[in-house]
C-alpha cells in the first residue's frame, strides 16, 4: 500500500516535511504537526499562545484541505504547548476545540519543553480518515 506524501501549496515550502500522508483505500490521512508558520515560513505571533493556535489551526485545515478532508474527518488529534503553564494549555486548547465546533473527536494536550521553530509554543498533528 503506497503512502501519498502531501505538500499543500498554499502553506511555506520552508519546511523540510510533508504536511499530510495518505495510506491505502478509504485511506487514513496523517498530518505533520501543524505549525504557526506563515507563507514565509516565519513563526507568528511570538510570545502569544492563542496567537499562534489561530494559525496552527488555520495551517492544519490547508492541510487537511489538499488532502482532501476537513477538521470533520479528523478521527484523533495531538496539541503540543511549549510551557509547563497549565493556563497556557488551556489559551491553546480554547482555539483548537473552537476550530473543531462541535466535533469532538479524540485528543490528547501536552506540554512540553520546546517545539521545532525558534519562538514556537503551538503545534497540532492530526489523524483523519478520508472516504
Amino acid at each position: 500500500m503506497p503512502v501519498e506524501l502531501v505538500r499543500a501549496d498554499a502553506l511555506s515550502e520552508q519546511v523540510p516535511y510533508a504536511y499530510a500522508a495518505v495510506v491505502g483505500p478509504g485511506s487514513l490521512v496523517f498530518t505533520a504537526g501543524a505549525c504557526p508558520l506563515d507563507d514565509h515560513g516565519a513563526v507568528v505571533a511570538p510570545g502569544d499562545v492563542a496567537g499562534q493556535a489561530q494559525r496552527v489551526m488555520a495551517n492544519l485545515v490547508t492541510a487537511l484541505a489538499a488532502s482532501g478532508c476537513t477538521l470533520a474527518d479528523v478521527a484523533k488529534s495531538t496539541v503540543y504547548v511549549a510551557s509547563h503553564e497549565r493556563a497556557d494549555l488551556v489559551a491553546a486548547w480554547q482555539v483548537v476545540r473552537a476550530a473543531f465546533g462541535d466535533h469532538d473527536a479524540p485528543s490528547t494536550l501536552l506540554g512540553v519543553a520546546a517545539l521545532g521553530y525558534a519562538d514556537q509554543l503551538v503545534e497540532v498533528e492530526a489523524v483523519a480518515a478520508r472516504s
